[in-house]
């Protein structure tokens, strides 16, 4: 199983970026996924998970009525809207997989590489 964590950028303060996790394998629909992001210096922290289906979505209180979170099954795809982006978004973004639907990252068994999100203000 491969994820691969796309779309990050140079965005000003109030900016929005879709990030992509485009993964391999075809069991990747009966997977939820999450994202975490990583700031300089700091620990990785919980953003959003979606369950297999689509139906749950969960999202850290920092990003809750910013940031989006969707898949297409079809596509093997999760995505991860980010809207009205701040300084403090600024990070690592990595997409990852789990048999569970939770914000525990230790419950995630592969990731993806990373896409850096730069907000500047």
């Amino acid at each position: 199983v491969q994820l691969q964590a796309s779309g990050g950028g140079l965005v000003q303060a109030g900016g929005s970026l879709r990030l992509s996790c485009a993964a391999s394998g075809r069991t990747f629909s009966s997977y939820a996924v999450g994202w975490f992001r990583q700031a300089p210096g700091k620990e990785r922290e919980f953003v959003a998970a979606i369950s297999w289906s689509g139906g749950s979505t969960y999202y850290a209180d920092s990003v809750k009525g910013r940031f989006a979170i969707s898949r297409d099954n079809a596509k093997n795809t999760v995505y991860l809207q980010m809207n009205g982006l701040e300084p403090e978004d600024t990070a690592v973004y990595y997409c990852a997989r789990t048999s569970h639907f939770t914000v525990v990252a230790g419950s995630y068994d592969y990731w993806g590489q990373g896409t850096q999100v730069t907000v500047s203000s």
